[in-house]
Parts: C-alpha cells; structure tokens; sequence
C-alpha cells in the first residue's frame, strides 16, 4: 500500500496521463502551476521578452548614435587676455585681446566617419538579426526537448504502472502458491526501481521547462510554461543546390560578413582621409590704452589679426594607421570568403543529417514500436498462464522501454535536424 501511494503522489504532477487502477481524473494537474503554450506563441514571447535579445538590441541605437557623433565637426577656440605695461610710474598703460580660431577638415573627413559610422550601424543590424535567428532555433530545440521529456516522462509512467499492477498480481498470486514469494518480490523490486526511474524522468521534464521560462524573460516563480502540439508536420523535400543557393543569398551571418568588408573599406577611406592636412583658421583683436608717458605719449590703439596656421605632419612618414586599415580590409576579404565555405558546408551536412533523420523515422514507422508491444503483450499474458518466466517479461518490458525512449528521440532529432538544416539554409517555416 505504501508503494502505491508513492505511485500516486507523483502521478498528481503529471497533467497529460490517463491513469488505470480507479485512479480520479481530477487528482491530475494540482501539484505545480502549468501555463500551456502554443509553438507560435511561444517564440512570439521569446522575441518580445528574451532579455538576451533585449539588451543586444542597443547594440543598434548604440551604433546610429555613433552616427550623430561622426558628424561633429570641430569646435572653435575662444581666447582672451589682459595684460598691464606694468610701468604705473611711467603710465606706461594697459590693454587686453580676444581671438577665435578654428581647424578647417580637408580631404573629406567628416564625410569618411559619417560613412564608416553608417556602414557599422548596418553591421549591427545583420548582427542583430543573425543573434534573433540562432536565438530562435535554439528556443525551438528547447521546445522540442521539452516536448520530447513530456513524452519520456509518459513512457516511464505507463511502464512503472503495468509493472506495479504485475507485481499486486503477484503478490496475490505468491499467496495462493501460483508463484514463488521470490518472483513476487522481484516484481516488485522492480517496480520500485521504475518508480525511481519516473522520478527522474519528471524532474528532467520541470527542468526542460524551466528552460522555456528563461528563454520567455518569465521568472522560474511564475507557472512553467508546458507545449502543446506533437512531432508532425517536419516532412520536407529539399534540394540542396537551392539550399546552398539561399543559404548565400539569405544568411544574416553571411550578411554580416559582406557588410563587414565594407566597413573594412570605409575604415581604410577614413584612414587615408586623416593623412591629409587641415587648416587651422584664427582672427584675433588687440587692445592697448592711452599711454600718458611725458616722453613718449601714444594714444590708444585697437590692432585686428586674421590668419591661418598649417600644421607640420611629421606623423604622415609613419603609415602605421593607414597599413592597419589595408590589411584589416584584406582580412575581411578573407573572412568572407571562408564565410561563404563554411555556409556551404553547413547547409550539406545539416541536409544529410536531416535525410538520415528520415529515414530511422520511416523505419520506426514501419511496424517497429507495434512489434515491440505485442511482444511484451504476450509475455505478460504468458507469465500470467504460467508459461514463460519473470524474467523473460523484464527484458521485454525493458526493450519496449527501450524502444518507445528511442523513437520519441528519433523524432526529436527528426525535428531539431529540420531546425538546423532551415537554420543553415536561411529559410524557416516551422509552426507546429
């Protein structure tokens, strides 16, 4: 009896079973707070509430406020002095003088961080959207696994419930002298075990979906978001020339790359734009008093200045900043193109992957997981007759375990196998 409590304990926390043995319907669904959530719901809240995905955002508005900054000129200089002949005794006088001066731009340098400041607000956008894309892709696979561990957790119920039915016939069977006490308690024994193996198999489900609260922003307090749907709808004909083909058109990664040669170029426009000289332009007026010198009385005068300054660039023998910026735009030829190869190799070895992922679908499907179950049907029905032996009913009920673990996985890497292949190819159709 204590055994069967336990049994029942847990299968409060489990919403999606349909349980044998009398046991209510209304016990389901008590234990934990469950907000079910449709697939496209799903990844509509991870894209308005991830808060990875929120703060990369400013990586955005950061760079567009670069652009503001690049279009800043220089300032113009104020200046002003007094001064005092300092002979008060001679009334030698005083004066003062004021002045502005401005540095003049040449060869298009504002022009230059303008362009370079756009250029890499537009990399940050093809960032931005390649982060939303992986980000998207791996919220999906955490869905499925969350779907996949939901189904586990329904095989390992199912099976600890057949066996704790085996091992109460038994028990009553052992009394009567149809079996041995020893066949009973290895029942038993073994129903105890799968009841361990439930328990993890719940905790492993909570976990996966604790997992799509943090991936909605939602706080781990709040109900656990649970999925809805199964694994369909990820039947698809490829051809994988078009997938490599939109894959280098449609990539936001390789976007990025392209986008990154031109801010490779504008940084070397912008660096041969600072070797050229600029001018510095400055007017300037000086006031002097009345001199009251007996011997060499001067009266006031007022003097305007207007001229230009050109700065000596010495610096310009060293070519260091304008070298950095030509081998950084080689690199960036080279980054690209070794972004193209890998966007290819991608592409073709997610499309096989999700082939054979097919194909052990096809095979499931063909009869495989009903094989199974009728095997350990009959050797339930044969050990109850007295037949065949505990035994022989174990290891059939374990490779039904067995099988039933392995095809929701092959549908999982079914699935995830399409996400990655979409991913790759830079197409996404998903909903389920």
């Amino acid at each position: 009896m204590l055994l069967k409590q336990i049994h029942h304990s847990y299968l409060l926390i489990v919403p999606f079973m349909l349980f044998t043995a009398g046991l209510a319907k209304a016990q389901t669904d008590t234990i934990f707070q469950k907000k079910p959530v449709l697939y496209r719901d799903f990844i509509e809240e991870v894209k308005k509430n991830n808060v990875a995905y929120a703060a990369e955002k400013f990586n955005v508005s950061i760079s567009e406020a670069s652009i503001e900054s690049a279009k800043i000129s220089p300032d113009p200089e104020l200046s002003a002095g007094w001064f005092d002949n300092g002979q008060r005794r001679l009334n030698m006088g005083y004066g003062y003088n004021a002045g502005i001066g401005w540095t003049l731009e040449l060869g298009g340098k504002r022009k230059a961080r303008v362009d370079l400041a756009k250029s890499e607000t537009a990399l940050s956008r093809y960032l931005l959207q390649d982060y939303f894309n992986n980000l998207r892709a791996d919220a999906t696979i955490k869905y499925l696994e969350a779907m996949r561990n939901q189904q586990w957790t329904t095989v390992q119920l199912s099976s600890y419930d057949a066996m704790n039915q085996l091992a109460k016939s038994d028990s009553i069977r052992a009394k009567l002298g149809a079996i041995t006490a020893v066949d009973a308690k290895q029942s038993k024994l073994e129903a105890g075990t799968m009841l361990n193996e439930v328990y993890q198999a719940i905790a492993n489900w909570k976990a996966s979906l604790s997992d799509l609260n943090l991936l909605m922003g939602a706080k781990q307090s709040d109900a656990l978001t649970t999925t809805l749907g199964g694994f369909t709808h990820f039947d698809r004909n490829f051809d994988l020339a078009k997938l490599i083909v939109n894959a280098q058109n449609n990539r936001t990664d390789l976007m990025a790359a392209l986008q990154n040669k031109d801010v490779a170029q504008k940084m070397l426009q912008l660096a041969k734009a600072n070797r050229v000289i600029d001018l510095g332009l400055n007017a300037g007026i000086t006031y002097s008093s009345y001199v009251r010198n007996v011997i060499a009385p001067t009266p006031s005068t007022t003097q305007t200045s207007i001229g230009i300054s050109i700065p000596l660039k010495f610096s310009n023998n060293h070519a260091g900043e304008l070298k950095t910026a030509y081998y950084s735009a080689q690199q960036s030829e080279m980054q690209y193109k070794q972004a193209d190869l890998q966007v290819q190799t991608e592409v073709t070895q997610a499309y096989f992957n999700y082939q054979a992922a097919q194909q052990q679908v096809k095979q499931f499907n063909s009869g495989l997981l009903n094989e199974a179950k009728i095997i350990l049907d009959g050797k339930i029905y044969s050990y109850k007759r007295g037949e065949t032996t505990l035994l022989e009913v174990l290891n059939a009920q374990r490779t039904y375990n067995d099988v039933q673990q392995n095809y929701y996985e092959t549908l999982f890497n079914y699935a995830s196998a399409l996400v990655t292949l979409e991913k790759a190819a830079g197409i996404w159709d998903i909903n389920f």
